[in-house]
């Protein structure tokens, strides 16, 4: 998959279909990278780093992510991340509906098991690191899933389905589960819904000026103040995180259409064109015409 074709914010992709609501990803990123620029969505989120080592954002938490080891972001999770180290980062991701797991009935399995991580009362650890057998294999079913939802097999959702259901079990039977039901309680939650308020500001009005002025306005606080929370929260100042917002629609107009690259500056926020050069250049390690020429012929 194209490096530049980043998750957006509030994310309005759809991850699957209605009938099967997953959806798998794979990256690769030099060092230096932004993984996951800022964002969130409402599905929940395995995240297992495959070569290199990732910094993490969770909601305000940071900690670093290295080969082997897995993220479980829930739904609504505030999620960044940063490739750490000189020989940059790979990663797979599957992002689901959590309701893909219900049955048709209430039994045993949505009572027990699934009921309580919907609530966050019993979920998966933030971090699963090989240290412990049951963490080990929910790592590996997790990674069982991701294969056979790529491998589009006949059966695969089946598969799938079954694979997340024997780490739900291990979820169980380890006793490692976490509540998370109360965490978004307190400060740390006001800045989180803040910062989701910014974000989709954002993705509503990015292909127009957007001032510093307005964007501290929505929360309400002085620029100042605004610039260093929003700093604070993405690693960004909020021009940069803008720009790179925009970067990202472009680099997807470019990818799926043959329209002229003035255009599309001037749809993303871009009124000048070397600018927008120069920022797509620092985004992606490319220039826009470069990003095009590189794009898969029919």
């Amino acid at each position: 998959m194209d490096r530049t074709a980043r998750r957006l914010l509030k994310e309005t992709r759809v991850h699957g279909s209605d009938r099967f609501p997953l959806a798998v990803y794979q990256f690769d990123y030099p060092a230096g990278q932004h993984v996951l620029d800022t964002h969130w969505h409402p599905e929940a989120e395995f995240f297992r780093v495959t070569a290199g080592e990732v910094l993490i954002q969770a909601d305000t938490e940071f900690f670093p992510v290295r080969a082997g080891e897995m993220v479980y972001f829930d739904g609504g999770d505030i999620q960044a991340g940063y490739a750490l180290g000189d020989a940059g980062c790979s990663f797979e991701a599957i992002v689901l509906d959590l309701g893909f797991l219900a049955g048709g009935s209430f039994d045993a399995v949505q009572e027990q098991a699934l009921l309580p991580l919907l609530q966050k009362k019993r979920t998966f650890p933030r971090v699963l690191r090989p240290d412990s057998a049951s963490e080990r294999r929910m790592v590996a079913w997790i990674g069982e899933a991701c294969r056979a939802a790529r491998s589009e097999q006949p059966g695969y959702e089946t598969a799938v389905k079954g694979y997340l259901y024997l780490a739900l079990a291990e979820l169980q039977a380890s006793g490692l589960g976490t509540d998370r039901s109360g965490s978004a309680g307190g400060a740390d939650s006001v800045k989180v819904e803040r910062l989701k308020k910014v974000i989709g500001y954002i993705q509503d009005n990015f292909h127009r000026p957007v001032r510093i002025e307005e964007l501290a306005s929505l929360i309400p606080m002085s620029e100042g103040q605004f610039c260093r929370f929003f700093k604070a929260m993405t690693g960004k100042t909020p021009i940069e995180y803008v720009n790179a917002y925009r970067v990202r629609q472009a680099a997807e107009l470019i990818r799926s259409t043959d329209r002229k690259l003035s255009d599309i500056a001037l749809d993303t926020g871009f009124d000048n064109l070397s600018y927008f050069s120069k920022v797509f250049r620092q985004e992606t390690g490319d220039t826009p015409s470069g990003f095009r020429k590189k794009k898969p012929s029919a």
